[in-house]
Order: C-alpha cells, then sequence, then structure tokens
C-alpha cells in the first residue's frame, strides 16, 4: 500500500508531542498525576538545552569557555581549537576541539549543553570536504592549516 502524500499522521504526532511536553513543563506535578517517562524526559532536556549556541561546522575555529572551578573561585579559560569532528546530537552533541600546544596536539571533546562549557565563538569557518578530520593528526606545521570559508 502506497503512502498518501497529503498524509498528515507524522505532523499530527510531532504536535502532539510537542504540545505535551509544554504541557508537562507548564503544568505542576501532583503524585496522583499520570505522565509517561518519555514527556518528562523531554521536557527536562528541553529545559536544560542551551539557545545561544552557534552554528558550529567541521573545520572551524573555534574558541570555547570552559568553566574552571579554584577553591571558591571561578574562571573562564578559553580553549582555542580547530573542530575535527560533531557527534551525536540535541542533549548529547558533543565537538571534538584539537590544538597544537608546545609542540603537541592536544583534542578535547566538549559536551555543548553542559554548565562546564561557558560559551561557544566561532573565530573563523573552514572550508573542508570530509566530516570527520582525523588526517590532521598525522600532520605537522602549515600541513595542519584549513582553508577558510567565507560563504557561511
Amino acid at each position: 500500500m502506497a503512502a498518501d502524500p497529503k498524509d498528515t499522521t507524522v505532523t499530527e504526532e510531532s504536535t502532539e508531542s510537542a504540545a505535551e511536553v509544554e504541557a508537562v513543563a507548564s503544568a505542576p506535578t501532583t503524585p496522583a498525576q499520570k505522565l509517561s517517562a518519555e514527556a518528562l524526559i523531554k521536557a527536562f532536556e528541553t529545559e536544560q538545552m542551551k539557545t545561544d549556541l552557534p552554528e558550529i561546522y567541521v573545520g572551524d575555529t573555534v574558541r570555547v569557555g570552559v568553566r574552571i572551578s579554584e577553591g571558591n573561585k571561578e574562571r573562564v579559560q578559553p580553549y582555542e581549537g580547530v573542530v575535527i569532528s560533531k557527534r551525536h546530537g540535541g542533549m548529547n552533541q558533543t565537538i571534538t576541539v584539537r590544538r597544537i600546544f608546545q609542540g603537541i596536539g592536544v583534542e578535547r571533546v566538549f559536551m555543548l549543553h553542559s554548565p562546564q562549557v561557558a560559551n561557544v565563538k566561532v573565530e573563523r569557518r573552514g572550508k573542508v570536504r570530509r566530516a570527520k578530520l582525523f588526517y590532521l593528526r598525522e600532520r605537522v606545521g602549515k600541513a595542519t592549516r584549513v582553508k577558510q570559508r567565507f560563504d557561511r
């Protein structure tokens, strides 16, 4: 049986789930109220996700502000490097940032929606033809440079 192109069951389901998430987030919960676990998890995740993140692509040079707590003080330390991979989506979205520090390649994986990530700023866009830039690990010096992209 062929699917009807005017079939709107998918959009109806998505609007129902969005309405359910908003109802869960806005309504006070009582022990007598039965809510699905999936709706509770979705509501919690949408509440925790950051909204001020820029569009990040593989090959971009980014500056990630990392929160560091020393004793009772907290500061934000920038970590700048090239995004060599992006993984997952939604709440679990991560980027791997590679930089050269004192002649040694250092890679860090950042969960974008983590409280430890204070901010992310795209310094320059990179022009690449791969989804993962793991080949940069074998390159040294000027060979690690990524061409700049001006159209995004």
